[in-house]
């Protein structure tokens, strides 16, 4: 353990109390017309299911942040989950945006042939879900948002970082998208398969959590920073859940709340654990994703 450092130790550890490993179906390259590539988990889920598509976290990929929930949503629906620009497998592109992640959604929608589907989306990939039913407001059933917010630097520390990451990607902009290609160019077109019966998830989950490079992690920040849905997220109209990680010191619980609070009808749910809580306290999250996400669909039928 000498030649790791402090940092990567620490991440190891806390991986140590991840969600157990499980079969988890195999990520896929999907080619994107116009946009890239990307890598793909399609779970079929029952006949006639609806479709649920997830929207992994920062600093994660779709596997990582989604393997302790998606076998559970799969006995309910057809679960989609991929890689975002810059993270992972995803798509390479000259720049980052979320507005790009969010347009990413429908891309892959269409190239799998689903028409409606809800988005469910954590941390920054709430942000996307978000901007998914502003800018595509047809193709979107319903919203499930879990330790998110309408935006992200509120407090003077908060509007420090994001004002530090966007000088940093004024200046290095360059470099941010050579580092994430470097990154990308080394890996496989699939990441190694995670089975119930792997002795332990931290070698993987360390793998996949090193598929992105810092560079894009920087890149992703500033977009974050710059997020703000305040203005027009009370014009939401499909069913919404949203859920609140109730110890979060990344994005505070307040913030969580009040994004409820600001969208008609939502529904919340909470659970018990930090910002990294859908991984290292799945046990309580997971009950609480499909409790959120059937209270989508019921309004949804509901509604129909």
């Amino acid at each position: 353990m000498a030649s790791i450092s402090p940092a990567v130790t620490t991440v190891l550890g806390r991986f140590a109390k991840a969600a157990a490993p499980c079969d988890l179906v195999p990520g896929v390259p999907l080619e994107l017309p116009g946009r890239g590539r990307t890598c793909v988990i399609d779970m079929a889920g029952p006949p006639g299911a609806p479709t649920l598509i997830l929207v992994h976290a920062l600093a994660t990929t779709a596997a990582l942040s989604w393997y302790p929930s998606m076998p559970a949503l799969a006995a309910h629906y057809r679960v989609i989950a991929f890689d975002q620009r810059w993270h992972g497998r995803g798509i390479r592109s000259e720049s980052f945006s979320l507005e790009d992640c969010a347009d990413d959604v429908v891309a892959v929608a269409d190239a799998l042939g689903v028409d409606k589907f809800t988005v469910a989306g954590y941390s920054m990939g709430g942000a996307v879900a978000q901007l998914v039913w502003r800018r595509h407001r047809r193709r979107v059933e319903g919203l499930v948002l879990a330790a998110t917010a309408r935006n992200f630097r509120g407090t003077p520390q908060e509007r420090l970082w994001f004002g530090l990451t966007g000088i940093a990607m004024n200046r290095f902009a360059t470099r941010a998208r050579l580092g994430m290609e470097r990154m990308s160019s080394r890996l496989a077109d699939s990441p190694a398969p995670l089975t119930a019966d792997a002795s332990k998830v931290g070698p993987w989950a360390m793998a996949e959590f090193r598929s992105t490079s810092g560079w894009a992690l920087f890149a992703a920040m500033d977009a974050i920073g710059r997020f703000d849905s305040s203005a027009w997220i009370k014009r939401v109209d499909v069913p919404t859940s949203v859920i609140v990680a109730n110890r979060d010191r990344a994005i505070p619980s307040r913030r969580q709340h009040s994004l409820a609070a600001s969208i008609p009808g939502a529904i919340s749910y909470e659970f018990g654990s930090g910002h990294a809580g859908l991984v290292l306290g799945a046990d309580e999250f997971v009950p609480v994703l499909l409790e959120a996400c059937e209270s989508v669909t019921r309004r949804i039928r509901r509604a129909a």
